[in-house]
């Protein structure tokens, strides 16, 4: 059975506009267009939209999903991958929702909530674990190094340090979507913030210590594709930055 963009739009509660966009980057194409020129969507296509929509749901970027599914996995492997990621994320779902009722009833009786419930299902560090075992695993084989080799994360540093690391990579993502030069002031200042941060967590990281650590993300493939997935070119346009910026300051 074929059906067409509408019929579709109705089925998986998405607009037609959205599986137009789907279309335009590759991302969902259709079975076959009709002579009338519709777009026509078959099972194929139908499954491969419920997995685009379980990795949205998981707030996956859609250039990364695109990489994802256009390596060809099994759907099983796929949907055992996706039933994985949404378990871990429905647990820590709970935990939080617990979090909100203990708030709320502490709250209405005028009580102090106990101070060890207060973070209960923020990223905790089983989830901090499985979060970088991919990272780990590679760095162990490549380089011999773990990252995980004292077994203990801090996670109240790690929430932050992360949160930290996104706001400076979301400004230079943007700033290279702007095409505003490396050597910009703006982006100077993003280098120079991100830095003082990394140093508050006790990193003792030097100008030069920083370019290096963008030299070997262009370097290190695993690491370069996991900020060209954010943006094209912020690897390279990172690195550049980074070493322009080490110069001037001796």
């Amino acid at each position: 059975m074929l059906y067409t963009v509408k019929e579709l739009s109705d089925l998986a509660k998405v607009t037609v506009k959205t599986l137009h966009h789907y279309h335009r980057i590759g991302l969902l194409l259709p079975h076959s267009v009709s002579d009338a020129g519709y777009r026509l969507y078959g099972e194929e296509e139908l499954e491969r939209l419920q997995q685009i929509l379980f990795y949205r749901e998981l707030d996956f970027p859609l250039k990364q999903i695109k990489q994802l599914l256009d390596g060809e996995p099994e759907r099983l492997s796929i949907l055992s991958s996706q039933k994985q990621l949404l378990q871990a994320n429905r647990s820590r779902m709970e935990r939080l929702i617990q979090t909100i009722d203990e708030s709320i009833r502490c709250t209405e009786k005028g009580v102090r909530m106990d101070t060890n419930k207060m973070f209960s299902g923020f990223q905790s560090e089983q989830e901090w674990k499985e979060a970088l075992s991919r990272q780990n695993e590679y760095l162990k084989e490549k380089y011999a190094y773990d990252l995980m080799e004292e077994n203990s994360i801090d996670v109240d540093a790690m929430n932050e340090a992360a949160q930290e690391a996104k706001h400076f990579m979301d400004g230079m993502a943007q700033t290279l979507k702007e095409g505003i030069k490396h050597d910009d002031p703006k982006v100077e200042h993003l280098i120079t913030q991100h830095i003082v941060s990394l140093n508050s967590q006790g990193h003792m990281t030097t100008a030069k210590d920083f370019a290096a650590q963008a030299r070997f993300f262009v370097q290190d493939e695993f690491h370069r594709n996991m900020l060209e997935a954010q943006q094209t070119g912020l690897a390279y346009y990172l690195c550049v930055a980074a070493e322009d910026f080490a110069s001037k300051q001796g």
